[in-house]
C-alpha cells in the first residue's frame, strides 16, 4: 500500500475496514475476476457506513489496481496479476484437532441449497463450467457459543444422496461415505482474514474482526474433488498447536513437526 493510501485510509478507520473486506473477497474468489462490485449504496448498507466511506474504499482499491471503474457501468474486479505464493507450512496435528472438534461440538444449519458452483470452487474441484453443487452453511458451537462458520460445496451428483435434515444432524464425512464416496485425501491452507458482515453476525463478533480462515479440498481415491470447505474460526476460541523437533546436520539444523503419537494434541 502506498503512502498516499495510508494517509487516506488510517488504521482502524471505517474506509480501511471496507477496503480490507472487499480485498479479502477478491482474493478468496467470492468476488471473481471481472465481477461487478456492488453499488455504493448497497455496500453502504452491507457495511453500515456512509456512501462517502464506501467511495474512499473503492478509490483505494482502484489505486491499488484491484478494481477498474467504467464510466456508466460501475466498478469491476481486475484480473489478478501473478504474485509470489504465500508461505505454507504442514500443521501436522490440524486434522486430528478438527475431527475431535466435530465430536465435542454441536452444529446449527443456516442454509442449504443447490446452484452453479462459484468459479473458485469449480476450479478447486475441477468441475465443468456451469456444474451444480449443493452449498450449505453451518455454525459450530461449543458450550452454546459459536466458534466456527463453515460453508461446504459438494457436487450435485454426490449431494443428491442426502438431504437438509441429514446434514443438520450428521457429519458431512459420514454423509459422503454413505453416498458411496471413498474419501482418500485432502489439501488445506490456513491464513488470517477479517470478518465479513454475515460471518460476523453468525459468530457474534464485530465486522472486520480478525479470524482464522481455513480452505480445504477433499478428494476421493480416483482424485475426484468431492468437497470444498471454507471455514472461519474465532481466534479467542480456537488455536492451532504443534510439537517440533530439531533435526539435520550441525550446519543445517532446523525445526520439523513431530508426526504420530508423540505429537502434542491441539486445542
Amino acid at each position: 500500500m502506498s503512502e498516499q493510501q495510508q494517509t487516506c485510509l488510517p488504521e482502524g478507520g471505517k474506509a480501511r475496514r471496507v477496503y480490507l473486506l472487499l480485498r479479502d473477497e477478491m482474493a478468496s474468489g467470492v468476488l471473481a475476476e471481472g465481477a461487478p462490485i456492488p453499488a455504493e449504496q448497497k455496500l453502504a448498507e452491507i457495511h453500515s457506513v456512509s456512501r462517502v466511506t464506501v467511495r474512499r474504499a473503492l478509490e483505494a482499491l482502484a489505486a491499488d489496481d484491484l478494481i477498474e471503474k467504467r464510466v456508466g457501468a460501475g466498478s469491476f474486479v481486475r484480473p489478478r496479476s501473478q504474485s509470489a505464493a504465500p508461505i505454507t507450512g504442514d500443521i501436522a496435528s490440524l486434522m486430528p484437532q478438527l475431527v475431535e472438534m466435530g465430536r465435542n461440538t454441536t452444529a446449527r444449519l443456516l442454509s442449504f441449497g443447490y446452484g452453479t458452483a462459484p468459479s473458485a470452487v469449480a476450479a478447486a474441484l475441477n468441475l465443468a463450467p456451469g456444474a451444480r453443487v449443493q452449498t450449505a452453511t453451518r455454525v459450530r458451537l461449543v458450550d452454546g457459543l459459536p466458534f466456527s462458520h463453515l460453508t461446504t460445496h459438494v457436487p450435485e451428483e454426490i449431494a443428491s444422496h442426502y438431504d437438509e435434515a441429514d446434514l443438520a444432524t450428521t457429519a458431512l464425512f459420514q454423509l459422503l461415505e454413505r453416498s458411496g464416496v471413498q474419501v482418500d485425501n485432502a489439501h488445506q491452507s490456513v491464513s488470517a482474514t477479517l470478518a465479513a458482515p454475515e460471518v460476523a453476525e453468525a459468530l457474534g463478533v464485530s465486522v472486520g474482526a480478525a479470524l482464522l480462515s481455513l480452505k480445504r479440498v477433499v478428494r476421493d481415491a480416483s482424485g475426484r474433488g468431492v468437497e470444498y470447505l471454507s471455514a472461519y474460526y474465532r481466534p479467542d476460541m480456537f488455536r492451532l498447536e504443534m510439537s517440533l523437533t530439531r533435526v539435520g546436520a550441525e550446519d543445517a539444523r532446523h525445526w520439523e513437526p513431530v508426526i504420530g503419537p508423540d505429537a502434542q494434541e491441539g486445542s
